[in-house]
């Protein structure tokens, strides 16, 4: 377990949340749709330092992250699910020009990821980091 890596990524994850949530109140909402995702990816990351596994891809995050932690029963396979679904999302906010998205489009992207921050949350606090570590 690398805990400096772990930590790392559980920071970034919570940084993109918050921007996301500024984005969000901003009216920013594609924008905001981008950022959760990377608030997700950071966690899935984080989750995933825990077993020293480093995927550096969005596809590597995904397969590693159903491989070494929905595969074992460690994370229920919804978690998995949003991950996938929220790169879809963010594919659409960056790339698609076309799609509009709305506050309450941003309200409950970012209401997901902060769902799936705090399962990766108790996962980490399950594996022995200590709470104050992950604040």
């Amino acid at each position: 377990m690398n805990r400096n890596m772990i930590l790392a990524e559980w920071r970034r994850a919570r940084q993109s949340l918050r921007a996301a949530e500024v984005l969000t109140k901003d009216e920013c909402y594609a924008d905001a749709i981008s950022r959760t995702y990377y608030a997700v990816l950071h966690a899935a990351k984080a989750a995933l330092q825990v077993h020293d596994v480093a995927a550096e891809s969005h596809a590597a995050v995904r397969r590693m992250f159903g491989l070494h932690l929905i595969r074992s029963g460690e994370i229920e396979r919804e978690w998995s699910v949003y991950l996938v679904e929220s790169l879809d999302d963010r594919l659409a906010a960056d790339y698609d020009v076309e799609t509009n998205f709305s506050k309450t489009d941003a309200t409950n992207e970012c209401r997901r990821g902060r769902a799936f921050i705090g399962r990766v949350r108790r996962y980490l606090l399950a594996k022995g980091l200590p709470e104050r570590e992950l604040r």
